[in-house]
Formats: C-alpha cells, sequence, structure tokens
C-alpha cells in the first residue's frame, strides 16, 4: 500500500469517526431528503438550509459503511456557502471523479473529498459514496427557492 493511500485511508477514517455536521436543525426552515442504498444499507437525511440562493449551511443523520458517512461529513463541509449552482457543479465533478473520468481539478479544491477518489477502484461501493450528493442534488433542485 502507497503512502498516499494510507493517508487517504486515515482522512476517511477521520470523517467517519469524526464526522462534521452531524445532527439535524430545529427549525422546519430547511430542506429535508431521506435517501438509502438498499444494496449496502446505507441511510442518509440531509437537512439544507438555503439562504439567498446559497446552502447557507448543511447537516445529516444517519447509518452506513465508513465510505457513505464520510463522504456525508467531507460533502456537508464543501458545500456550506457555496451557491446553488456550484454545489451541483461540484457534485458533477465528484460523480465524475467515481466513475474515474477526467475532470478539472482547478474549478474546485475537492480537499478531503480527493480522499474518497480510490473508491472509484470498486464499483460496488461507488454507490456509497455518492448517496450524500445525490441527497443534495435531490434538495436544492426540488427546494421551490433554487434555480
Amino acid at each position: 500500500m502507497s503512502s498516499l493511500d494510507d493517508l487517504y485511508r486515515r482522512v476517511i477514517m477521520d470523517h467517519y469517526s469524526r464526522p462534521r455536521n452531524r445532527g439535524e436543525f430545529e427549525d422546519d426552515e430547511t430542506v429535508t431528503v431521506n435517501m438509502n442504498n438498499p444494496t449496502c444499507g446505507d441511510r442518509i437525511q440531509l437537512q439544507l438550509k438555503i439562504e439567498d440562493d446559497k446552502i447557507a449551511d448543511a447537516r445529516f443523520q444517519g447509518e452506513g459503511c465508513s465510505i457513505s458517512m464520510a463522504s456525508a461529513s467531507m460533502m456537508t463541509d464543501a458545500i456550506k456557502g457555496l451557491k446553488v449552482e456550484d454545489a451541483l457543479k461540484m457534485a458533477g465533478i465528484f460523480s465524475k471523479m467515481m466513475q474515474g473520468e477526467e475532470y478539472d481539478e482547478d474549478e474546485f479544491d475537492l480537499g478531503d473529498i480527493e480522499a474518497l477518489q480510490g473508491v472509484s477502484k470498486f464499483p460496488a461501493r461507488i454507490k456509497c459514496a455518492t448517496l450524500a450528493w445525490k441527497a443534495m442534488q435531490k434538495g436544492v433542485q426540488d427546494e421551490p427557492n433554487s434555480e
């Protein structure tokens, strides 16, 4: 195993064992999306606060494998403060990365999200990594104030 693979594993396990943005909002000024991955048993509830076409805040709850929960933690960190349009672009880049396709590395600083790049080698785990991202896409596209 390369030292880069080891680093990526540690980043994923850090987000899994100490998830960022885990929990739920108390108010009802949120977009809430529930999704699951029946093949792996992953389930997520994603809540988004969208204000002025920006994702002001994001939280998630759920259970699942380390990849799905780490991805949710990384995604909620990355999208906070982004315009909805930019969050959707980032989701597109993430999807390309998961499919092993070329993507513009300069468009967004993916930070910890790059640690999930190795998942593309394991097709059965791609759904785990993309679950939170698909929930975000559904949430912002269904949100009445988003474009």
